[in-house]
């Protein structure tokens, strides 16, 4: 057996952009090119789409879950959490990476095709707000000023709008598009409701494209993954919020203990039950709650004393954050009456 490429101390922040250089395609080669490894005996391909935010999280326990079955292949995509639900709810996809949970028509749509599914809490994300370097004046944002904002017909045009004293210069909005489930959770969480939001913001289904406007411009702002603001700290500065309980900003700390609110979401995988009456599919979902082994014990991601899962590790590998165990087991324990279910 060859030696594992060595990606268990990498930089979580380096791993991200690489895996998101890709997102939108196949991700084929990595299932490809592991060609080592182990073999356990278990073979077979999993389908794997959705979120184009979830993405790195999917191909990195894919790809850890791979070199310990080397004759299983994982081809992971990341059409958007929309476009993967249109793709599992017809059954193209065993397994469904998601930024939010099912909408009712998605609902709809995996009934007309009896398609049924168990849905996982996997991670934790952040839904950072952020500006320009030269900004000086925007260090928090309430709630309430964030909805003025971005509400649907927002009077807002200036920064003095927003508070008085600061400049009369116009307001320059970056935010993702109506395809994403980034866009889904943070109108629902800041206006109330999914598709709530002003119109004459830029919109990007890139959130690359949000924080070069966002860093082009002095007087901008704008919102997107936790994960994106880290890997771009240098061109931004972080804005925190306040729920109410004092301005916080988005961390490990604060969005693995939840003090972070309104904008700290869980990250969602759905398996199709009927997926989970193959042994190779039942072994790759329970690999994402099973304890981390020796060759992932030195990444710099895990804390002294710190047990985590597959998918805790692969979560803070790639910008993301780690579950508290109360949603670890409740995940648990539905995957295993949903195994019970279809192996019946």
């Amino acid at each position: 057996m060859g030696d594992k490429p060595t990606t268990v101390g990498a930089d979580a922040v380096s791993r991200r952009r690489v895996l998101l250089g890709v997102a939108g395609a196949s991700l084929s080669s990595v299932a490809g090119c592991i060609t080592r490894g182990e073999d356990s005996g278990l073979e077979g391909v999993i389908q794997m789409d959705g979120s184009n935010t979830v993405f790195p999280h999917g191909a990195v326990v894919s790809e850890e879950f791979q070199w310990r079955n080397n004759r299983v292949e994982i081809p992971v995509q990341g059409s958007g959490t929309g476009a993967g639900f249109e793709r599992f709810c017809t059954g193209e996809t065993d397994v469904q990476n998601a930024s939010r949970t099912i909408l009712d028509d998605e609902r709809d749509l995996c009934e007309e095709n009896t398609i049924e599914w168990v849905e996982l809490e996997t991670g934790l994300d952040g839904i950072a707000v952020f500006v320009n370097p030269e900004n000086d004046w925007c260090e928090c944002l309430t709630v309430e000023e964030l909805h003025a904002i971005w509400e649907s017909g927002s009077d807002v045009e200036t920064w003095s709008d927003v508070r008085e004293e600061w400049p009369e210069e116009e307001l320059t909005l970056y935010g993702r598009d109506p395809a994403s489930g980034t866009f889904d959770f943070f109108t629902e969480q800041i206006n109330g409701e999914i598709g709530a939001i002003r119109s004459d913001y830029s919109a990007s289904a890139d959130t690359n494209v949000i924080i070069r406007g966002v860093s082009g411009d002095q007087y901008a702002l704008g919102f997107g993954g936790a994960g994106y603001y880290y890997e771009n700290e240098d061109d931004l500065q972080l804005v925190g919020v306040d729920d109410g309980d004092g301005c916080i900003e988005p961390d490990r700390e604060s969005i693995e203990a939840e003090t972070y609110q309104p904008l700290t979401r869980p990250l969602y995988t759905y398996f199709r039950a009927d997926a989970l009456e193959r042994e190779v599919v039942r072994t790759f979902a329970r690999f994402y709650f099973e304890p981390i082994d020796e060759q992932a014990s030195e990444a710099d991601v895990v804390e002294d004393g710190e047990t985590l899962t597959w998918s805790e590790w692969a979560a803070r590998r790639v910008g993301f954050f780690g579950l508290s165990e109360d949603r670890l087991e409740e995940s648990r324990e539905r995957l295993e009456q949903a195994i019970t279910e279809a192996t019946e």
